[in-house]
C-alpha cells in the first residue's frame, strides 16, 4: 500500500459516523437504507459517508435492482483491520422492503 492510499484510509476512518457504519458492517452486508436510522441523517448524507469508505477501498458496493448493498472488502490493510478489531459490532434491523 502506498502512502497516499494509507492517508486516504486513515481519513476515512477518522469520522464517528463512518466508524458506526463500519461497526454495523462487521455483521455483514447492509442496504444503504438500513443505515439511516442508525446515523439519524438523511439517506443522501449516508450515501456520502459510504462513498468515502468505498473510495478508500474499505467497503464495496453491490447493486440489486434499485437497492445498493455494502460490505467490507475481503482483504483489508493491517492498519484498517486493527481499527475494525477495536469496534464493537452494531446490529441494525433491516428496513428495506425488497
Amino acid at each position: 500500500m502506498n502512502q497516499e492510499q494509507l492517508i486516504q484510509q486513515l481519513k476515512a476512518v477518522s469520522d464517528a459516523n463512518r466508524l458506526k457504519l463500519l461497526a454495523a458492517l462487521k455483521n455483514g452486508e447492509c442496504c444503504v437504507c438500513d443505515f439511516v436510522p442508525l446515523l439519524q441523517i438523511s439517506q443522501p448524507a449516508v450515501s456520502q459517508q459510504l462513498k468515502k469508505l468505498k473510495d478508500a477501498s474499505i467497503i464495496q458496493e453491490r447493486k440489486e435492482g434499485a437497492w445498493r448493498y455494502y460490505r467490507l472488502v475481503d482483504s483489508l490493510s493491517p492498519v484498517i483491520q486493527a481499527v475494525l478489531d477495536e469496534l464493537e459490532p452494531i446490529t441494525i434491523p433491516s428496513s428495506c422492503s425488497k
